[in-house]
């Protein structure tokens, strides 16, 4: 999940924050007025296939090679439309962006989901690679899965390890983002400002890192009833308005089978709190990284108002690390998983950041 700094004072919601209703957000966002070129995201295109309200499912998924990885990934809207990257995070999987790409498809634009690193079919080429889940390499992962398929430029749209991993994909390659959509703002990991304790309400929040620092934990992550118990718990905690039902949490549940699952897991929550090495390879990047470096390309940032991981301010904390066109949106009653909790907003998001 999200980077513990990025809420150091998060003891509640402050006052003043900005409302988005999940309503009535097929047209122009109560938060912000929309570009007047922007298009609007309507009905569900084919060949997405549905279930019912809010259950959408992808056609089958494709899988290319890039970089370290065998990539698996849904695909959808027209081939040659201009290119969305939405990219998921913990204990999440693609299937949270279900219904925003085809939202985002009717629109013309082509919908890229991978899984991340360990989850689902996305697998490692080699077994001597090493299960690195450090921020830096998650977000070559993007670049080299950019490469494989030729795409050149991509909107780039995320939440979670999906956001840190969209942020520093524009701050250290902004000629390969065309536009940013991230989830609690800017969330690329400071390791320094992480040896440094919370207040306890904000160092209470993030009990499961602390669990995964222990030796109990990987092997709660290693066991497939237990770790299913800690994610849906997870899901229950970060999203108090969210109403899933149990197809759709085993519909997720099922990408956390990955054989190097508990692995990445464990190694990128050890890694934040300085318990675990990355590798040499990645040093330089970190580097960059560790100067906080601004992100140039059009953004718009999201909080959800009932994550607990949002940081009161309404986006104050980080306004200073985006210097191009910019937007800030909190959505009301939405909690962690902001695109698959309201798509309507996030799709909207999308659009409006590639039309600022």
């Amino acid at each position: 999940m999200i980077d513990r700094r990025g809420f150091s004072k998060a003891l509640g919601l402050g006052a003043g924050v900005t409302a988005a209703s999940p309503t009535g957000l097929l047209g122009r966002s109560t938060a912000s007025a929309a570009p007047r070129n922007a298009a609007t995201p309507t009905a569900a295109p084919h060949p997405v296939h549905t279930t019912g309200p809010g259950h959408t499912t992808f056609p089958p998924l494709k899988r290319v090679r890039a970089g370290l990885l065998d990539v698996g990934y849904a695909e959808v809207g027209p081939a040659h439309g201009p290119v969305v990257i939405c990219l998921h995070g913990w204990p999440y999987d693609i299937h949270s962006y279900a219904d925003v790409a085809p939202l985002l498809a009717r629109e013309g634009y082509r919908v890229i989901v991978p899984y991340l690193r360990g989850h689902g079919t996305t697998r490692f080429l080699s077994g001597r690679t090493v299960r690195n889940a450090q921020q830096s390499a998650v977000a070559l992962d993007l670049v080299a899965l950019m490469d494989a398929l030729k795409i050149e430029k991509a909107v780039l749209a995320g939440f979670d390890w999906g956001s840190r991993t969209a942020d520093i994909v524009a701050a250290l390659w902004p000629e390969r983002c065309a536009a940013l959509v991230s989830v609690s703002g800017y969330l690329v990991t400071d390791l320094r400002a992480n040896r440094k304790p919370l207040p306890a309400r904000a160092e209470h929040t993030w009990w499961y890192q602390y669990y995964f620092a222990t030796e109990r934990g990987r092997l709660a992550m290693e066991d497939r009833t237990l770790r299913r118990d800690l994610a849906r718990l997870v899901w229950e905690t970060v999203s108090p308005t969210w109403h899933f039902d149990d197809a759709t949490f085993e519909r997720t549940a099922a990408a956390f089978d990955n054989p190097d699952y508990a692995a990445v897991v464990i190694h990128n929550y050890r890694w934040r709190l300085g318990l675990a090495d990355g590798e040499r390879r990645y040093d330089a990047l970190e580097r960059r990284l560790a100067t906080r470096p601004v992100i140039t390309v059009p953004t718009i940032t999201l909080d959800p108002e009932r994550d607990p991981f949002t940081a009161p301010g309404n986006g104050a904390s980080y306004r200073d690390r985006f210097t191009g066109a910019y937007e800030h949106r909190t959505l009301r009653g939405i909690g962690h998983n902001l695109p698959q909790e309201a798509p309507t907003a996030f799709a909207r998001a999308v659009v409006d950041a590639d039309n600022l």
